[in-house]
């Protein structure tokens, strides 16, 4: 029995160095993760950098690193860890998703994961980040830009007099760290103040009181009495209470759901702009966040006011106001905006020929009645306002028919609540006035029905509506403001704010219709998910507080003028003798409305088996009805957007739109087989429909012309196909006539491979005998080999034996001399000698001659054998 062979694994390669050796990071190839814990105790600032030798992002993010390490080396600690290899110690305690991974350890504080774009300037900003958590606040000044930032702002206050720590300032230095440690975008920044004239501006009074500020809400201090005074809870208060004006998008480049949650919570506005986070001034975003700002300032609030107060004190031509005499005048017409919640109506003329219109200021007056806590500044609330509506529309009566050229004012006291008072001025002014505000690009437009005070649809005499828009009629001149001030409060369409690099993300703004060629990637577009829409900002114009302003308003008013953007498929290219009409977002109107043809279109898409399955119906539909009347056509619904009148849930949808009646388009029926007969019963019925005014005899004439010419084409396509089924005859012949002849070639081709098959084997036959042969006569070699060896061995003997005789014979010779005197015994023994001698050449000569027969032998078996071969 056999036993089953053991897996052979070849083991791992041994690791090199990733890094190199001239790099300022420390590469542990081996990934040596206890040494780096013992490097980490040395070090202030350490940032580990886990990798994967195989990983391309681990490879591209090499070079970033080396790069930053080049710049900080002298301050952080970079340490490389292989966490692939499998005897390190990394892999075998370490267990990550992904590579590569930054940590950053802050002394013994960490590990502080960095999870932003593996690009040189954002790592090296997050490094910085966390070697000074805290920005040292000495100024008013510095006080106010810590402020007026986008990014929401945590202050705190410790006296640095009674001692060099005092109670609490490493609590909050910690929580500043836990920040970056929960929010890898550092959202929120952290500021100290020791200076307690500076920490008075933001009402912090007692030593290790904590400040967070917000924009647009009212700013809060942190509630020693409720939360324990611990890091974790700074950091969880801070981050429950932030305030969001604009957000950044930094999508990691895989599966994610980041846009489609951010989507989700409504319109959002993607402003794609070119962003170094390492740089000290950022125009551009400083203009964003002021529209940002303008346009969640909802309130008057004073800390927003000395914020855009300060905000424009850069050059900025975002705020730059121009004010004209005529808002000048029309803006003292009521002085009561020194209220903080007002609205502006305008009441609908008291006759039909009537230039004069009465305009009435409605304001919360909060100087009557229950006055709010003096501790709080007044907020404007939706619901606050609408009931001031309510009220005021109920006594319109009495501000209707009033005729003044001055300011008339009036309390009264609120529907709702027996505590609330109300102030209206009103003023009559005309028409013309009305229209020169209105030119002044506002963000409501007059729909085309006239609506009563209650709202509901009135057919009387009336015809200019309500309009509530303060900022369209009382510009505020005090902060420069424009339109959209507050405007996030006063709309249903309120957008969310989102910020984007282009130089990592432009791939997004392509998606969204942003030009490719552009050399600045400056970009705007808002998605409205919901409505499945989404808007462009005409990349012509510059990317500046203005366009963005009216980007918005044109965007929030209810009738907008905006143009839905449809994205186009860039890859259709264009033949004109192509048979079926590619249909695209650009050429969609063009060729099925404004073409005078009947226009047969079909929706597919690539991943659509079915739809590929109809193209040669729809080729040969097309070669069939006349190029002069009829068009057939395809769009890809998957990289073309269409009006929303004309989309589709299902694949294939094939519409007919008729000539004259485009707005009529016809569906093919879905239970009816998609084959070329039906196609054309279908196309001929709807194209021949009568109209809805009676047909004439020139009406009669034509259509029989008509039909005649879709008679006479048909018989010409007939023709044509008849000529071709002769043509396809005659090459079926020719294809059976290669036929046979094929079949004949393969019958004799069969033959030559069994005559080939029988040689091969008679061959291979003759190729063993061969063998055998050669197998015999080789073992003959061997033994006629051994019988030499032996005939060599008894010449060698013979040559011994041959050497004594020789010595007897000398010895004998020798005694024969010294008996000269004896002749006889002397005789005697040279006729020994003689004879011996004649019996060793008579041997020798015998030897010689056996040899030489054997060697004779052997080269006649070789001879015999290179003759057999």
């Amino acid at each position: 029995s056999c036993s089953r062979a053991k897996d052979v694994t070849m083991p791992a390669k041994l690791p090199v160095n990733f890094f190199s050796t001239r790099s300022p990071v420390i590469d542990l190839f081996r990934g040596q993760l206890d040494y780096a814990d013992q490097l980490r105790q040395d070090s202030e600032i350490v940032l580990y950098f886990f990798y994967a030798p195989w990983c391309g992002q681990s490879i591209a993010a090499r070079e970033e690193i080396e790069h930053v390490a080049s710049r900080l080396s002298d301050q952080v600690l970079f340490v490389a860890v292989n966490c692939w290899w499998n005897q390190g110690k990394c892999r075998k305690q370490k267990h990550f998703f992904y590579f590569p991974v930054i940590h950053l350890y802050h002394q013994s504080f960490g590990p502080i994961e960095y999870k932003g774009p593996m690009s040189a300037v954002y790592i090296e900003k997050f490094v910085r980040r966390v070697m000074t958590p805290l920005l040292y606040i000495s100024s008013r000044s510095k006080l106010l830009d810590f402020l007026s930032n986008y990014e929401p702002g945590v202050v705190g206050f410790f006296e640095f007099n009674a001692s060099p720590q005092p109670p609490g300032y490493l609590t909050f230095f910690t929580s500043a760290l836990h920040s970056l440690k929960k929010d890898y975008l550092g959202t929120i920044r952290f500021g100290v103040v020791t200076d307690k004239r500076v920490a008075e501006e933001i009402s912090l009074v007692h030593s290790g009181s904590v400040y967070l500020h917000r924009h647009a809400n009212t700013s809060l201090i942190y509630p020693k009495d409720i939360m324990n005074f611990t890091a974790e809870n700074i950091c969880k208060w801070a981050l429950e209470n932030r305030e969001m004006l604009i957000r950044w998008l930094r999508p990691h480049g895989g599966k994610s759901l980041l846009l489609n949650n951010e989507l989700k919570k409504g319109p959002a506005l993607l402003i794609f702009i070119p962003y170094n986070p390492l740089a000290e001034i950022h125009p551009l975003l400083d203009e964003i966040t002021k529209v940002a700002l303008e346009y969640h300032k909802c309130n008057k609030s004073q800390a927003a006011e000395a914020e855009l107060q300060h905000a424009g004190d850069s050059d900025s031509p975002a705020f730059d106001s121009s004010v004209t005499d005529a808002q000048l005048k029309f803006s003292e017409t009521f002085p009561i905006a020194k209220y903080p919640c007002c609205n502006t109506v305008v009441l609908p003329q008291w006759h039909s020929i009537s230039r004069t219109h009465n305009v009435c200021e409605l304001c919360v007056n909060q100087t009557l009645g229950v006055k709010p806590n003096k501790v709080h500044v007044p907020r404007c609330n939706f619901l606050e306002i609408e009931a001031a509506l309510d009220s005021f529309y109920l006594q319109e009566h009495t501000f209707f028919q009033v005729i003044s050229n001055t300011l008339e004012c009036s309390n009264f006291l609120s529907f709702y609540s027996p505590f609330s008072y109300y102030t209206a001025c009103c003023r009559t002014v005309n028409r013309h006035f009305l229209s020169f505000i209105s030119s002044e690009k506002t963000i409501f437009q007059t729909p085309k029905v006239a609506f009563s005070s209650h709202g509901k649809k009135d057919n009387t005499q009336f015809s200019v509506p309500h309009i509530e828009d303060r900022n369209c009629f009382i510009p505020d001149l005090n902060i420069s403001s424009t339109n959209i001030t507050g405007l996030s409060c006063r709309t249903n369409k309120t957008l969310n704010l989102y910020l984007l690099d282009s130089n990592l993300f432009w791939i997004y703004a392509e998606r969204l219709g942003a030009s490719r060629s552009t050399h600045l990637k400056e970009f705007a577009a808002i998605v409205d998910l919901k409505e499945e829409v989404h808007y462009v900002l005409d990349q012509n114009q510059s990317l500046v507080g203005p366009t963005l302003e009216n980007f918005i308003q044109n965007f929030s008013v209810l009738y907008s003028p905006l143009k839905r953007h449809l994205v186009d498929d860039p890859s259709v290219h264009f033949h004109e003798e192509q048979v079926v009409t590619e249909v695209t977002t650009s050429t969609f109107h063009q060729t099925v409305f404004l073409s005078a043809k009947n226009v047969l279109l079909l929706y597919y898409a690539q991943w659509c088996g079915f739809c590929a399955s109809l193209n040669h119906i729809f080729i040969q539909l097309a070669r069939l009805l006349p190029p002069d009347s009829f068009t057939v056509a395809r769009i890809d619904v998957t990289r073309n957007d269409l009006p929303w009148e004309f989309m589709t849930d299902r694949l294939p949808t094939i519409l007919f739109f008729p000539h004259q009646r485009k707005e009529q388009s016809v569906k093919f029926p879905e239970d009816f087989s998609v084959n070329l007969p039906n196609l054309l019963k279908f196309i001929l019925h709807h194209s021949s429909l009568s109209s809805s005014e009676p047909c004439t005899k020139e009406c009669l004439h034509r259509e029989s012309v008509l039909q005649q010419g879709h008679i006479s084409h048909l018989e010409r396509e007939i023709q044509k196909l008849r000529s071709e089924i002769s043509a396809l005859h005659q090459a079926h012949d020719q294809l059976e006539a290669q036929l046979s002849e094929a079949r004949r070639e393969e019958q004799r081709l069969q033959q030559q491979k069994h005559t080939l098959e029988k040689q091969h084997k008679t061959l291979q036959l003759h190729s063993e005998q061969l063998q055998a042969t050669y197998d015999q006569k080789n073992q003959e070699l061997l033994e006629m080999a051994e019988k030499l060896q032996e005939l060599a061995d008894a010449s060698e003997n013979l040559l011994k034996e041959n050497a004594v005789l020789r010595i007897l014979v000398a010895s004998r010779g020798g005694k024969l001399q010294s008996k000269e005197e004896i002749e006889e015994p002397l005789q005697s023994e040279q006729t020994l000698s003689e004879d011996n001698d004649i019996s060793l050449s008579t041997a020798t000569a015998a030897l010689e001659e056996k040899r030489i027969d054997s060697i004779d032998t052997i080269e006649t078996e070789h001879s015999s054998g290179n003759r057999t071969e």
